[in-house]
């Protein structure tokens, strides 16, 4: 099984054992081709990178949240802007701001941030804002996939700008994993991957 994630290799192997997952690289289509050419059985991809360049056919299986988590903040657009090139009025970029996405992100990488982990971390996490709630689920899951905590929580935000509620979901939601172990895991996952060549 051909990714480049690690994240997704450490959920997957919870989920599957017995796969061998091999680090590869490239775009959509150089890793497509790899299970074309034999060199591996499957690949995982972003099945919005699959929509992308029009190979949603090529998936033959989606893995839904419950399953495999995505990476905190994955899918969320920035737009950065240099404050002398706007004349110092940054306003206009607030038209293109989402509040619902913006505290669902917050709240994603806020655990990012607790766990003191980073994008090649084995950490999943995944906010829905709806109804006046928020959940967010969290999973740190050790690169074979023998140990991980996962966890969930929600809280009501009727207010989606109320950006310190998102953070504070996503640093308690994190301590509660780190009193379980979710800290060890990620300290392990980097001193494996020091150890590599």
């Amino acid at each position: 099984m051909g990714t480049g994630s690690p994240r997704r290799a450490a959920q997957l192997a919870a989920l599957r054992p017995d796969l061998v997952f091999v680090p590869i690289r490239g775009n959509a289509e150089t890793r497509l081709g790899k299970v074309a050419s034999g060199e591996v059985d499957a690949v995982v991809l972003a099945y919005a990178g699959l929509g992308r360049v029009g190979r949603l056919d090529d998936a033959t299986e989606v893995f839904e949240p419950e399953q495999v988590l995505p990476a905190p903040g994955q899918g969320a657009l920035a737009v950065e802007c240099a404050a002398d090139r706007a004349g110092g009025d940054l306003a206009y970029l607030a038209s293109v701001d989402h509040p619902p996405t913006r505290a669902e992100v917050v709240a994603e990488r806020t655990v990012l941030a607790e766990l003191e982990a980073g994008c090649a971390a084995p950490v999943g996490a995944y906010a829905q804002y709806g109804q006046g709630r928020l959940r967010l689920r969290a999973a740190v899951v050790a690169t074979d996939g023998a140990e991980a905590v996962r966890r969930e929580r929600e809280i009501g935000l009727d207010d989606p700008e109320d950006l310190a509620a998102a953070a504070d979901l996503g640093r308690e939601l994190a301590r509660r994993m780190i009193a379980e172990g979710a800290d060890r895991i990620v300290a392990a996952a980097f001193a494996e991957r020091d150890e590599t060549p």
